[in-house]
Parts: structure tokens; C-alpha cells; sequence
């Protein structure tokens, strides 16, 4: 057989507008149904089956996800002016030095310091998916975790296992996570985040053999690079390395940089005055922590004038951390989202073209070449969205959650709860969104539980599985693509590659939910 009769992996529109086009022959088979909003009782209504409408549901995919889209190409943007004025470059270059003086330790050298690098970032970033949720956030630091992943000689497969893979299966293991604990808990009708100490148990093993998977994946390919299944694709990336590696950085501090450092101070100076009680919420703990806001600014203020004094790199190094510190307070104490989170990088990528030296108009240019550079994966975020739009409009999505909760009747205790699961599973490929997912399941899920014996507090546990695992691998999941297409990774290679691990998980899960039958268990 020829090299030219090979099957080749569909491009990501290919794949989206195929589902589309499915989405919409489905809307002519199954029948039209809804729930009630107040009583939660279902009824069949009229079909609107779907057909010129798979044109039309791009545009309100795009609409729907305007958010989404914006973020992506801020995040694009001020990354480009970032890595422009080799920063990162300078950052990566400094953190590989730093741990090849590890490996001179016999202790560090017997348990492989990249090895320590992986986990302590999984953990890192499982732990912020698990209490608060992570999950648009990813699509910032797949950015700057990519490149560490390919220095460090990994390829980009291995640089979203550390950050969106980890934050995904801590999201799905979630221990005080506010979008899936919290809104199904209250639904319910249970303590919110009663039944904690499971939870963590059920994320410790998930992390273990998440992590598990990943470091034997990541030493196959140390190994071995032309064995990865992105091995073409990542080019890109070993491109940007060599360049790096034949480029030599020029360590300086331009006035300009000066001129950045006083900004920012400007900024935070009166920011400091007006929020200088903070009030961190994880879970439904809340830890008041007075002056948090001042003393982060006056660390910027002493480590961005001792960073000056080596390089402007490391300024903007300092920048970017300051700006992901202030991204997690945000987020945790003052509920930012994408609006507030997009306008922190705007920020840092205009306050690092100052320090660079670049003109306002430089400044411009920058800017609008990485959002150019990130156009694709705001495109297919927009794309993608058009799946829901055809089963949300076609009216199906209420009637095939319907005849999925029918399958419950008349079975035992295991088997309700594997159905339940299986419920939520299947649901997620169609509505990604936690909390909406929620909203529509609990209300069925939680009555029939007590019905059949089952503790409520599992069902939650299979809504947080069967929410979490497939987000990893459905194309509906706008975060997913957007992560997918900023790391040049195929959608194609990127499920034949993962699927497994998700059936794993998704098996894993169900074991963890059995205990919940047969023991005592607190808060269960």
C-alpha cells in the first residue's frame, strides 16, 4: 500500500462540522421534549428537527462563546509581546541551569529531577481544578508550560498532561469545587461539601494514577521523541527551541523598563488602598486575610527593583508571576472571571512591550500578532459551540436525558448507580457546562435515589465523574479545543491517544463509587 492511500486524521473543522451535521439528523429522530423548570416534570413538545440551521449555528456558537473567544486572543496577544522580548526564553534557560545543578545530588539524580518537576506541576495544578474549579485558566499557562515541556525534552502531549490534564482530573475529583460539589450538593438538598474526606480520597487515586500514566508516557518519549504521535506537529515547537538556543539573549535594562516598574506601582498603589481586606473562599470556608493585596505589591515593588537591577527578563518574568498570583486571588477572593482575568494579561503584555522598549505602536504590532497567531483556536472554540446550539435547538437534549433516567427502573443498587453514571457520562459529551448540567440532573437524579436506596451523596459523586472525566476528550468542551489548538495538537491524535486513559478513569470511577454502597462512610 502507498504512502498516499494512508488514512489521515480529518482536520478539527472537519470534525466539528461532521458532529454538527450528526447533531442535526439526531433532531429528526428523536423527539422533542422538555422539563418542566418549576416541577421538573418532562413532556414531550413539538420536534424542531435541525437541518439549514447547521450554517446558522456557527454564528451563535460564536456568540454564545464571544467570552471565551476574547480571552483566548488577549491571552494570545500579550503572550506574543512576552515572548518577543525573550523572557521566557530567559526564564526556561535559567530553570533548565538550575536543574542540571540538581542533578549533581545523588538523592535528585536516583529519582530524576524532571520527574520531581512533573509531579509537584500536576499536583499544583490538580489541586486549583479540585478546590476552585480551574478550567479556562489552563488555557493561559499551556502556554508557558509547553515550551518547559519541550526543553526539557518531552513533547506538547506531555506539557497538557501537566496543566490541562492535571487541572481536568482534579476538576472531576473535586474536593471543595464550587461549580460541581457546590451546585449539585444544594440542589440536593445536602450540606455543601459535606462527605469531604471520600472526595479526598477518591483524588488522591485519581492523582496517583494520573500522574502515574503521565510519567511513563513522559519517559517513553525522553527516550525515544520520534515515538510521539505529535512528534511532526511539535516542529513548531522545537523550532521556537532552536531559535532560542541559537539566539543569545542580550541581558539589559532599557530606561523604558524603569518606566513600566513606575506604572505598575502607580496601578497598585491606590488598588492596595481600596482592596486592602481580602477574603479568600475555598469552598464554603471563607479566610479573611487582611493587608494580602499591600503585601503582594510591596514584594512586586522589592523583587521587580532587584530583578531591574540584573535584566528586564526577569522583570517580565516577575510580571508574569505577579499577574498569575493576582489571577488566583481574583478569582478566589473577589470572583473574577474572564472579563477581569483577560484585562490582568492586556496588562501584562502592555506593561512587558514598555519594559521591552517597544514603541506604542510597536506595542500595537505585538499585540496584534499574537492574536493572529491564536486566531485558529478562537475559531474552533466558536465552531464547536454549534453542536449545542443544534441539540438545544432542536429540543432533544431534555428527551434523551429522559429516556436515559427510564433505564433505572427496576434495578439493583450497583446498577442504578453505574447507570446514573453512565447518565452523566454520556450527557457531558452534549453539555460540558457544569453547573448546567446540574441544574437539569439533580433535580431527577436526587428523588430517584432515594427510591431505590441509594445515599444522595453518591449521586453527586457519580454527577462529579461522570461531569469531570469526558471534558478531557468531548469536542463540545470549548476549553479543550482552545488548549488543543494554542499546543498544535490535533483533535484526531489527541482522542485516539487519550481515549484509553479517559476509559480508565471513567472505570476507576465507578470503583470508587461501589464503596459508597456497602460502607459507612462519613457524610454518606
Amino acid at each position: 500500500m502507498s504512502s498516499q492511500s494512508k488514512f489521515k486524521i480529518p482536520h478539527t473543522y472537519v470534525i466539528i462540522f461532521a458532529l454538527v451535521v450528526f447533531s442535526a439528523l439526531v433532531t429528526f429522530i428523536v423527539p422533542g421534549g422538555e422539563y418542566n423548570k418549576d416541577t421538573m416534570e418532562f413532556s414531550y413538545v413539538e420536534s424542531s428537527p435541525q437541518s439549514w440551521q447547521v450554517l446558522t449555528a456557527f454564528f451563535h456558537g460564536f456568540t454564545r462563546q464571544a467570552g471565551i473567544i476574547v480571552f483566548i486572543l488577549v491571552i494570545g496577544a500579550a503572550f506574543w509581546v512576552v515572548n518577543s522580548c525573550k523572557a521566557i526564553d530567559a526564564g526556561i534557560l535559567s530553570f533548565l541551569n538550575f536543574t542540571k545543578k540538581l542533578e549533581s545530588y545523588k538523592v535528585f539524580k536516583g529519582i530524576g529531577v524532571n520527574n520531581i518537576v512533573i509531579v509537584l506541576i500536576m499536583l499544583m495544578f490538580s489541586m486549583f481544578g479540585a478546590v476552585f474549579g480551574m478550567s479556562e485558566e489552563t488555557i493561559a499557562f499551556t502556554i508557558i508550560i509547553i515550551p518547559l515541556a519541550i526543553s526539557m525534552g518531552y513533547d506538547s502531549i506531555t506539557g497538557l498532561a501537566m496543566v490541562y490534564l492535571a487541572a481536568h482530573v482534579g476538576f472531576a475529583g473535586a474536593i471543595l469545587n464550587p461549580f460541581t460539589i457546590g451546585i449539585a450538593q444544594d440542589i440536593a438538598g445536602l450540606p455543601i461539601f459535606s462527605g469531604i474526606e471520600y472526595r479526598l480520597f477518591c483524588w488522591v487515586i485519581l492523582n496517583i494514577l494520573t500522574i502515574s500514566v503521565v510519567l511513563w508516557y513522559a519517559a517513553r518519549i525522553k527516550k525515544n521523541p520520534l515515538k510521539s504521535p505529535v512528534y511532526k506537529e511539535d516542529e513548531y515547537w522545537r523550532k521556537r527551541k532552536v531559535q532560542q538556543e541559537g539566539e543569545e539573549i542580550v541581558y539589559n535594562t532599557p530606561k523604558a523598563a524603569w518606566v513600566s516598574y513606575f506604572i505598575t506601582l502607580a496601578v497598585l498603589l491606590p488598588f492596595s488602598v481600596v482592596f486592602h481586606h481580602t477574603s479568600i473562599k475555598i469552598g464554603s470556608s471563607v479566610f479573611d486575610i487582611p493587608f494580602l493585596i499591600p503585601v503582594l505589591s510591596i514584594l512586586f515593588a522589592y523583587s521587580g527593583y532587584r530583578s531591574l537591577e540584573k535584566s528586564m527578563h526577569f522583570y517580565v518574568l516577575g510580571l508574569l508571576f505577579f499577574t498569575i498570583i493576582f489571577l488566583v486571588v481574583g478569582v478566589m477572593g473577589y470572583g473574577w472571571y474572564i472579563g477581569e482575568i483577560s484585562a490582568l494579561f492586556l496588562a501584562l503584555g502592555i506593561l512587558s512591550g514598555i519594559a521591552a522598549g517597544y514603541g506604542a505602536n510597536e506595542i500595537v504590532a505585538k499585540l496584534t500578532e499574537g492574536a493572529k497567531d491564536i486566531l485558529t483556536a478562537a475559531l474552533v472554540v466558536g465552531l464547536a459551540a454549534g453542536i449545542i446550539v443544534i441539540l438545544e435547538d432542536g429540543k432533544v437534549i431534555d428527551t434523551l436525558l429522559y429516556r436515559m433516567s427510564s433505564a433505572m427502573d427496576d434495578v439493583g443498587k450497583e446498577a442504578s448507580v453505574g447507570v446514573m453514571y453512565a447518565i452523566q457520562t454520556l450527557i457531558n459529551i452534549a453539555i460540558p457546562s457544569a453547573s448546567a448540567k446540574a441544574a437539569i440532573t439533580m433535580p431527577i437524579m436526587a428523588p430517584f435515589s432515594d427510591l431505590i436506596g441509594v445515599s444522595r451523596q453518591a449521586t453527586v459523586l457519580a454527577f462529579q465523574f461522570g461531569d469531570g472525566f469526558t471534558n478531557m476528550i468531548t469536542p463540545t468542551s470549548g476549553i479543550l479545543i482552545a488548549v488543543l489548538t494554542i499546543a498544535r495538537v490535533p483533535y484526531g491524535k489527541w482522542f485516539k491517544l487519550v481515549l484509553p486513559f479517559i476509559l480508565l478513569l471513567v472505570l476507576v470511577g465507578f470503583l470508587l463509587l461501589l464503596p459508597t454502597l456497602y460502607l459507612e462512610i462519613n457524610g454518606f
